[in-house]
């Protein structure tokens, strides 16, 4: 919770300790009502400071996002794109709980902003509801209690079902799905499920019947119920077409989300009797309070209780808050619905890599110097049985930083790349070459090909050891200058006679020839202490012999880019 603080002049010095003290704390920003055990962690932690505002929106939730370093939010609270728009502040939002479809995903990866959730928080609850609500369609349980309540007693009209002995269909099977699948076991159910995830060897270890459609289950359950994000594909995976394919008499449950069920579907499959029982915790519209669902015979419907447990609640809050922690404290990123996930022993194995990659990418986008269509990224060795794919972002954002006016890093690089028309590709190859581990990168456009690889001495010693036809061993930081000549003598000392006359220090110098062969093209590579002057450049590209001369400029030494310090 924010300190509040006086101004006065006598506390002029005390002010300024307190701001900075303030410039140094993570800022969080709750933005719905979660369990108190999480705020604690956040109190407890003197590098964090934060604020609960519940129930923000439009303008007023966007000019709130750019004043803080993170977010935690449940379900109540819709970040959209125009939330995110202009945002240079957020680095991270976490929901407590699973679904995320209340943020706007691609527009936090545009801005590089990580977006996780808390996948195993509310896991027990949501499965024992999903459950609980199966026991209250076969047993009646709402509609007898209702007519106690208006003081009948009517057994006969209340005749139920069974669970033992019937075949429960599990569209989704990870956690949530596979603990539902336990409980139908525990019962007596013969459970069949689909998930394009599943493999035949845990399903056989299950006990489970695993189907390669949706449509091939339907017509063979007596229960269905669905464990699966609102996507493009699931989006009324059971709608008008699939009445005809269900099982005549089948009850469905949904405590995932709503508009997996075409909700107007359920409707005429209960008018024509092909559904026996609709149970759903979760609707295409919430909050829900008006549908042609509600009072029908067979139907119960719950107010998205799932994960309202106390249970559940106390950890999503917990652990939401230390995803959150956790991000700043260390840079592990867990449970990402938009980048791989890295926690910190491997952040520290790849940093020295990550910082490679990214110095190459700045490389080759001053050194093609034209339109970029295409990238080819080659990994050879020990760094090809890495995470390729951070390394991958890595480049990408050295690349396009200095192309953009946004802030690029390896949450939004590739989609920015994507968004571009430019072709990624990535290869590795296990096979040790001249180095334990290398990365060479390619790049086409423009009718121009250039290619460049890295490679690290020691954890965090990036070098340059080739560079088209060139192979060399250069320090891949600072100021470089690069000039292609004719491989003879004297064009060294000429160079250096330049720099000298212009006051410019020389820290290193590597050079390198096409395949190692005498008499042809060479390549000079520069580190310099200071940046020379144009009339410097124009006068060694006036020296006889010298075909072409590139500046580049890289970070210094050790001065890593903000998403990996």
């Amino acid at each position: 919770m924010f300190n509040s603080w006086t101004y006065s002049p006598q506390n002029t010095l005390e002010l300024q300790v307190h701001k900075i003290e303030n410039v140094m704390k993570t800022r969080i920003l709750v933005l719905d009502p979660i369990a108190p055990e999480g705020l604690e962690l956040l109190r407890g932690d003197s590098n964090f400071e934060y604020k609960e505002i519940h129930g923000l929106k439009g303008q007023e939730l966007k000019e709130s996002l750019a004043l803080f370093d993170g977010a935690i939010v449940r379900s109540g609270v819709k970040i959209t794109a125009e939330s995110l728009e202009g945002n240079r502040k957020l680095k991270a939002i976490v929901r407590a709980g699973v679904g995320t479809d209340n943020i706007d995903k691609n527009a936090a990866t545009r801005q590089g902003i990580v977006v996780m959730n808390t996948p195993a928080g509310n896991t027990l609850s949501t499965a024992e509801h999903a459950f609980a609500l199966m026991l209250a369609l076969s047993r009646s349980i709402a509609p007898a209690y209702q007519s106690l309540c208006c003081g009948k007693w009517d057994r006969k009209l209340f005749m139920g079902a069974q669970l033992a002995d019937k075949v429960l269909g599990v569209i989704g099977f990870g956690r949530i799905g596979r603990e539902v699948a336990l409980r139908g076991q525990a019962f007596g159910m013969r459970v069949i499920a689909f998930d394009p995830f599943l493999s035949d060897e845990q399903a056989a270890k299950l006990r489970i019947e695993k189907v390669q459609t949706v449509a091939e289950m339907l017509p063979k359950v007596d229960y269905l119920t669905v464990h699966t994000p609102l996507t493009e594909e699931t989006k009324y995976l059971i709608g008008m077409k699939q009445l005809e394919l269900l099982k005549p008499g089948v009850r469905l449950v949904n405590c995932a989300r709503g508009g997996i069920y075409e909700e107007a579907a359920l409707v005429e499959g209960l008018k024509r009797g092909i559904i026996a029982g609709v149970a759903l915790d979760v609707f295409e519209e919430e909050p829900c309070t008006n549908s042609p669902l509600f009072g029908m015979p067979g139907v119960v419907c719950t107010p998205h209780l799932g994960a309202s447990t106390e249970e559940a609640q106390t950890q999503v809050a917990i652990e939401g808050i230390q995803l959150l922690m956790n991000f700043f404290n260390t840079g592990e990123i867990r449970h990402a619905v938009n980048v791989a996930s890295l926690d910190p022993k491997m952040l520290e194995g790849l940093r020295g890599y990550l910082d490679a990659t990214y110095r190459l990418g700045l490389l080759m986008a001053q050194w093609h110097s034209g339109t970029v269509s295409a990238c080819e990224l080659h990994y050879r060795g020990e760094v090809a049985d890495k995470d390729t794919k951070l390394l991958t972002s890595a480049f990408c954002a050295g690349l396009l930083q200095r192309a953009m006016a946004d802030d690029v890093n390896i949450i939004n690089a590739e989609l920015l790349f994507k968004e571009r028309g430019i072709d990624l590709i990535e290869k590795r190859n296990r096979d040790l070459g001249a180095f334990s581990s290398s990365v060479t990168a390619e790049v086409l456009g423009g009718e121009q090909t250039v290619r460049a690889g890295v490679t690290v001495f020691g954890n965090s010693m990036p070098r340059l050891v080739s560079i088209d036809d060139y192979r060399m061993e250069a320090y891949l930081d600072g100021h470089m200058l690069f000039f292609t000549h004719d491989d003879m003598p004297g064009i060294i000392g000429k160079v250096g006679t330049v720099f000298g006359k212009h006051g410019v220090n020389i820290g290193q110098m590597s050079v390198g020839r096409v395949q190692q062969q005498q008499g042809g093209l060479a390549i000079g590579v520069l580190n310099l202490d200071s940046r020379p002057p144009q009339l410097a450049l124009e006068e060694l590209s006036s020296i006889d012999g010298i075909k072409k001369v590139q500046w580049i400029e890289l970070p210094a030494a050790g001065v890593l880019p903000p998403w990996l310090a």
